[in-house]
């Protein structure tokens, strides 16, 4: 891994990489028997260009640009790490934008820019659980995002019947060629732009609880035992204030 770290240093061979990153995911969709669940309400949203937040777990984070109209602007929130800036430039390749930060880094900005891209009636994407965990719990960040933006949570996940799962902090998912593949989208949540401080952490919860069930659910669907959070971490808030895609 440090070798490789070392390696992805160059411009060059990063760039190479991010393409071939693309690329794979294009493969992957394109020789995949794919099914979509419950994408009668984004669908509808797109249709008449009202905004929401797309949430998903880090470890689905591969075939999640194609669950988007990438006819409509999409923002996904990635930390100004190296590792982040990587999965900037792959997403980049299906036209994707980004607002870098984090809770440690550049949080602030990119909470404004989020802010500014869905009053200006445009979409942002979050990972609550990233960049680095724990895996499978939700930060605070997205709910407050909604609450400061008026506009619905709506989760997404996605599994393959033949994959391969990392024995990263994530599980992260490596969809196969030539399998079957399901995404499924997940009931919106809002949160009250009064919401107190208990009113959050129940948003929160209940954020966390959804997009557990339904990336687990996809899983079971397609043949594989579910992928269990890690224990809880800190309290949300001593964690981030946003939440980040490394």
């Amino acid at each position: 891994m440090g070798v490789l770290k070392r390696i992805l240093k160059s411009d060059a061979v990063r760039n190479a990489a991010c393409w071939l990153g693309a690329q794979y995911v294009r493969l992957v969709w394109a020789t995949g028997r794919w099914t979509i669940d419950g994408d009668s309400l984004p669908r509808q949203m797109w249709a008449e260009d009202k905004p929401f937040i797309l949430a998903f777990w880090h470890g689905h984070l591969l075939m999640m640009p194609k669950c988007w109209n990438l006819a409509k602007p999409m923002h996904m929130l990635i930390s100004q790490h190296r590792d982040g800036q990587i999965i900037a430039q792959v997403i980049g390749h299906f036209g994707l934008g980004t607002a870098a930060g984090s809770s440690t880094r550049g949080g602030s900005a990119a909470l404004r820019q989020m802010l500014k891209a869905l009053k200006a009636g445009e979409y942002v994407g979050i990972t609550p659980d990233g960049p680095r965990g724990p895996r499978m719990r939700a930060t605070a960040g997205i709910v407050n995002i909604a609450r400061m933006s008026g506009v619905p949570i709506l989760p997404c996940a996605y599994s393959t019947r033949h994959r391969k799962q990392l024995g990263s902090w994530d599980r992260f998912q490596v969809a196969l060629p030539f399998s079957r593949g399901l995404i499924r989208w997940g009931a919106p949540i809002s949160v009250a732009r009064d919401a107190d401080e208990a009113a959050l952490e129940q948003a929160r919860q209940q954020v966390e609880q959804a997009m557990i069930a339904l990336a687990q659910g996809v899983e079971r669907d397609m043949g594989h035992p579910p992928t269990e959070p890690a224990p809880p971490g800190p309290p949300p808030e001593k964690r981030s204030k946003t939440g980040t895609t490394r």
